[in-house]
């Protein structure tokens, strides 16, 4: 019966040299998933931070490999993993001594709809598309534009929602449009009521509004009315 090859086991059969190759190898696989992540956005990696979220995936990938593949020695193993976890809690020191570093690591967050309509800033940006905001403000128990003072994506991805005290008539997201889409009003044709436009919110009261006064859109639709609760 042949021994245990601790030899190959631990080091492998690899120079020395091939030690430093791990490690850049290592950095520069950490840095180039790092700045992928950041550019999928927050909304993807769900409750944890980008930093942790990746932390999972490489200690995963290393320690697994080690543990089932018997051609991958422990002492490279150990090396990647003792170079991400450093390489995190620099990362973690550096987002507690700099609000430059947290923005870029963590993102920062995003105001998505104000006093009813939704943002000219994030009707531009890629954190979130209107029927992904609009099936988080459904969760909140949102039913129209008109009942929400703010709405934030927070740099975790998740939507913080602050409802009006007295909520106005707003661009109706129930229910979801994908089920129902709010018919287009003929302005030529309407005969009264508020018009919200069907890319912004925006509310106007003027029976033959032409282009949104914030968006520049052209398509509007009857604005729904708050409920009584």
């Amino acid at each position: 019966m042949e021994g245990i090859d601790w030899q190959g086991m631990l080091i492998g059969d690899e120079p020395p040299i091939f030690l430093l190759e791990i490690v850049i190898r290592t950095i520069i696989i950490y840095g180039y998933t790092l700045a992928l992540l950041r550019w999928l956005g927050s909304r993807a990696i769900g409750q944890l931070s980008t930093v942790e979220f990746l932390l999972v995936i490489a200690l995963g990938s290393a320690v697994g490999d080690a543990m089932f593949y018997p051609d991958v020695p422990l002492l490279h193993c150990l090396l990647v993993v003792t170079i991400v976890v450093v390489a995190n809690k620099l990362i973690d020191l550096g987002i507690a001594r700099s609000k430059t570093i947290e923005h870029v690591i963590d993102g920062k967050p995003e105001q998505a709809v104000r006093d009813g309509v939704i943002c000219k800033s994030f009707l531009n940006s890629s954190s979130l598309g209107t029927s992904e905001l609009f099936q988080q403000l459904r969760e909140n128990g949102i039913r129209q534009l008109g009942e929400v003072e703010h709405a934030i994506v927070e740099a975790d991805g998740v939507l913080t929602v602050f409802e009006t005290a007295r909520a106005r008539a707003g661009l109706p997201i129930l229910p979801p449009w994908e089920i129902e889409r709010p018919i287009e009003v003929d302005l030529k044709a309407t005969d009264g009521g508020p018009l919200s436009c069907m890319q912004c919110g925006h509310t106007s009261s003027d029976h033959r509004p032409v282009r949104c006064p914030h968006c520049d859109h052209d398509r509007w639709t009857q604005a729904a009315f708050p409920i009584e609760r």
